[in-house]
């Protein structure tokens, strides 16, 4: 099963209600409200339920344990918050917080990687934006494809993450940072291309962005280039050849 991460969605005036306000206005107020707290967050993955499971005698001194507080303090808390509604004792030794189920937020590890790329991703244009005017009037001429492509990539990442599969996300390379290689494909090309790699990568990269051409594998664009250039007079150095053939664009 795929992991997942909780929290809570405290409005901006939950301090403000009137019966937090009245918990922290009673002796020992902060303290009681520290414990409901950690009580809310000990029941996220049960959507604000809690369980007597018979450890201690009693339900006060149970929750004590878990959370690392005094007994006493938890019993006057639970007092409190059963006197206002704010949990219920069910069957079968069942405590729910009523406020839980409506303000709990979770998210997929798969998801969360998805979220970082495109925060990244964004942050890297609007650098480079951010660098020179004529460099971010180039970009916009394949940010729409760009796009495209990272939408594609993150339902290829969510869909895979609920099946347990950790994919790696292709990191961007070269001069404008819009070539997309994975780390195996980074090695293999490291390996083969020891002396030259960084070379054709800058290439593609300056293609891409001068052109707006796109191709469905960077890597395999690379390991095409590399071999025509091997049946070629090698160029000379500081001299590139930029030339690319149609069948190789999208």
């Amino acid at each position: 099963m795929a992991k997942r991460y909780y929290w809570l969605k405290l409005k901006a005036d939950w301090f403000s209600d009137k019966r937090i306000k009245k918990l922290r206005s009673i002796a020992g107020g902060d303290t009681h409200t520290i414990i409901y707290l950690k009580m809310m967050l000990l029941s996220l993955k049960d959507e604000g339920k809690l369980y007597f499971e018979g450890v201690e005698d009693n339900f006060a001194s149970e929750i004590a344990l878990a959370l690392d507080e005094d007994a006493e303090n938890v019993k006057l808390t639970l007092a409190f918050l059963q006197r206002h509604g704010l949990i219920e004792i069910g069957d079968d030794d069942e405590y729910q917080l009523t406020e839980v189920p409506t303000i709990i937020g979770s998210e997929t590890a798969s998801a969360m990687r998805v979220r970082e790329h495109r925060e990244r991703k964004k942050e890297n244009r609007l650098l480079q934006c951010n660098t020179t005017e004529t460099g971010c009037n180039n970009l916009k001429q394949i940010c729409s494809v760009e796009r495209e492509k990272e939408i594609e990539r993150d339902k290829e990442l969510e869909g895979e993450g609920e099946k347990e599969k950790e994919i790696p996300t292709p990191a961007a390379y070269g001069k404008f940072n819009n070539v997309f290689l994975s780390d195996a494909e980074l090695d293999s090309l490291k390996a083969e291309l020891p002396d030259k790699w960084e070379y054709y990568i800058d290439r593609l990269s300056v293609h891409i962005a001068s052109s707006g051409k796109q191709y469905r594998n960077n890597a395999a664009t690379i390991y095409k280039w590399s071999q025509e250039d091997a049946g070629k007079t090698t160029p000379k150095k500081g001299m590139p050849d930029y030339s690319y053939s149609e069948e190789d664009s999208l």
